[in-house]
């Protein structure tokens, strides 16, 4: 089986009313939802929508490099801690991500793994001792020793920058393709049929909600929204899973411009959907289910 991973950075289950909680506007057709207690529930396009736990039974608000450790790995990152940790994983951290990220432990398995974000030149100028100090997503690709897209080849269809359309580079004197995220989210599927296990990384979601401006928060649901039904229409069901997962809420209420310790949405589509939504409590057991879903690929049998 193959598995396209969305990591949806600050994306949190809300409550009912659009003006606060912009993931329930009317203009949303896949991503549209809000708390509503329920675990397991049908989503739109025959997929499965778990509320998951972000908290991880520590106090305070839910951070990134905590919880995209505990994401990218299964351990709770912030109970080692003791704290829920910001920004960039520090050293416990990273060394977590070194032993047990998902791409080392998939690329142990003897599967091909890949991080589809792709990074502008300056990053490949870094020394290695600096590209270890950024992101989780960053240190867990390192960890597999893993090559990095370049946005050298975004015309050839190698890699994603992390706004979908390119908008970002082209501001900045890039030439590179402007795309709907309709074709991103095509583009992203012809990545992952050269591999077993893909990441992307959406990380506009989180400065939106920082921001507290609804409609450029509105706007970035709409991308995403549009960039995951191109994926649901395009992967194959019964061979491929589109799983989406966040890190912590922050979107979801408008009305605070910090985190929240709301829970979070896990989406499933395709292969193995049933599975998430049976043995995903909170973001701890995302990276654990996806390899024995790996493991278990072969077995007869198998629910969906």
């Amino acid at each position: 089986m193959k598995i396209i991973f969305l990591f949806i950075d600050g994306l949190g289950l809300g409550g009912p009313d659009p003006a606060v909680n912009p993931c329930m506007d009317a203009s949303l057709n896949i991503l549209r939802f809000c708390e509503d207690g329920k675990s397991g529930q049908d989503a739109s396009h025959g997929g499965v929508m778990v509320p998951a736990d972000a908290c991880l039974g520590v106090s305070g608000l839910p951070q990134s490099a905590s919880g995209q450790t505990a994401l990218l790995t299964g351990v709770n990152a912030s109970k080692m801690l003791g704290r829920h940790l910001p920004g960039y994983p520090n050293e416990a951290l990273r060394n977590v991500l070194r032993e047990h990220s998902i791409f080392k432990r998939i690329s142990e398995a003897g599967l091909q793994g890949a991080f589809a974000n792709a990074y502008r030149p300056l990053f490949f100028r870094l020394k290695e001792a600096t590209r270890w100090r950024l992101s989780a997503t960053t240190v867990a690709t390192l960890s597999a020793d893993l090559p990095f897209f370049s946005t050298d080849r975004l015309q050839e269809g190698q890699g994603l920058y992390h706004d979908l359309t390119n908008e970002a580079l082209i501001a900045r004197g890039f030439d590179v393709p402007r795309r709907t995220p309709a074709q991103a989210g095509r583009v992203l599927k012809g990545i992952a049929d050269s591999y077993d296990f893909i990441l992307f990384e959406y990380f506009l979601t989180d400065r939106a909600g920082h921001g507290q401006d609804r409609m450029m928060a509105l706007r970035e649901m709409q991308k995403l929204d549009a960039f995951v039904a191109s994926l649901i229409d395009a992967i194959d069901p019964e061979g491929t899973l589109l799983l989406l997962a966040s890190d912590h809420g922050n979107i979801e209420d408008l009305s605070v411009k910090t985190h929240t310790r709301n829970r979070v949405p896990v989406f499933a589509w395709g292969e193995g959907r049933r599975r998430i939504a049976a043995e995903v409590r909170t973001i701890q057991d995302v990276t654990p289910v996806i390899l024995r879903l790996f493991a278990d690929s072969a077995a007869p049998g198998t629910p969906s």
